[in-house]
């Protein structure tokens, strides 16, 4: 058995409960040794990447509390490829412990990771432990296009990719595909997540002995590669069709304020139209002229003139 825990999100109140700054990494392992009621943690995991915190103030507290013996590795959850790169980079260059694991969303669905985060983990030697594989339940089979959809996690929870008919339109496909195969769409989900290379494991998240026993019942299906290329046909790889609403885009796609540019102060033209506001005109830059350079004093003068000899008058003897 390995335990494993997250440390990044929010705990009560305060401030200073959050992140991934030292202080709260090293208040956040006491609180998990004291409530799982062990000694050490086998995999600990940074749950999201924190804008606020840098990456070298986190792999140092990390890199501290694997010498110490409370955390034997470390993961990361979430990150982009530049991000993994940037803190390999980091541990190598200061010598820390690096991330070991990579915790990412994959599914059918949800093909985006197969561009840049399975090859960088892959070349550094990261373990890629993939979440819901399963697209958050819609490829349970329960989410169907055309039908109405009461259950508590598309209604009242208002999560938009369980009413998503994109999403739902590639369903109606793999279920077609699943049947076509007898197989359950489940089992067909799980073993594609799995059966890419660079994905270590995936994880399961069952509510009930009856999910959980239904999910393991498919782990001896094999896909083969006209089943993927039928699979590449409904969703190509690297791409995604929608997205999951809990799914971690980071402060450049959330944050509007980052993706536009700040609003000229320009009065609208009606109002300069009737003289409401008078538009101010710049004045315009002086012209720089390239000083000449002084000349040797032969160019600068004017030769001196050379007098005339007085006229010669003759005069009658």
């Amino acid at each position: 058995m390995v335990l494993a825990t997250k440390f990044w999100g929010p705990v009560d109140d305060d401030v200073n409960h959050r992140g991934a700054s030292r202080r709260w990494i090293r208040e956040a392992v006491e609180r998990s040794l004291r409530h799982l009621q062990t000694d050490y943690i086998d995999l600990y995991q940074l749950h999201r990447p924190d804008p606020d915190t840098d990456i070298d103030e986190t792999l140092s507290a990390l890199t501290d509390l694997v010498r110490e013996g409370k955390v034997r590795s470390v993961g990361s959850s979430s990150m982009r490829g530049s991000e993994i790169v940037e803190a390999q980079w980091m541990a190598e260059r200061r010598g820390f412990e690096r991330f070991r694991t990579e915790q990412p969303n994959y599914s059918i669905l949800d093909r985006e990771i197969e561009r840049e985060i399975l090859p960088v983990a892959e070349r550094y030697g990261m373990g890629t432990l993939v979440y819901s594989p399963l697209a958050g339940g819609t490829l349970t089979g329960r989410y169907r296009s055309g039908q109405e959809n009461d259950n508590f996690r598309s209604t009242r929870t208002g999560m938009r990719h369980f009413r998503d008919e994109r999403r739902l339109a590639a369903v109606e496909q793999l279920v077609a595909l699943a049947e076509e195969l007898g197989v359950k769409l489940t089992h067909l989900a799980m073993t594609f997540a799995i059966a890419h290379p660079g994905v270590t494991s995936a994880i399961a998240g069952p509510r009930t002995m009856e999910q959980l026993e239904d999910t393991l019942a498919g782990v001896d299906l094999a896909l083969s590669d006209e089943v993927l290329d039928r699979i590449d046909a409904i969703v190509p790889p690297g791409e995604s069709i929608g997205a999951m609403d809990m799914v971690y885009r980071g402060p450049q796609v959330g944050a509007a304020a980052l993706r536009r540019r700040p609003p000229r102060s320009v009065p609208p033209a009606d109002l300069r139209r009737h003289g409401v506001v008078r538009r101010v005109r710049r004045k315009p830059r002086p012209r720089l002229r390239t000083p000449r350079m002084p000349s040797p004093r032969r160019h600068r003068r004017r030769p001196a003139r050379t007098p005339r000899p007085p006229p010669v008058r003759w005069r009658r003897c």
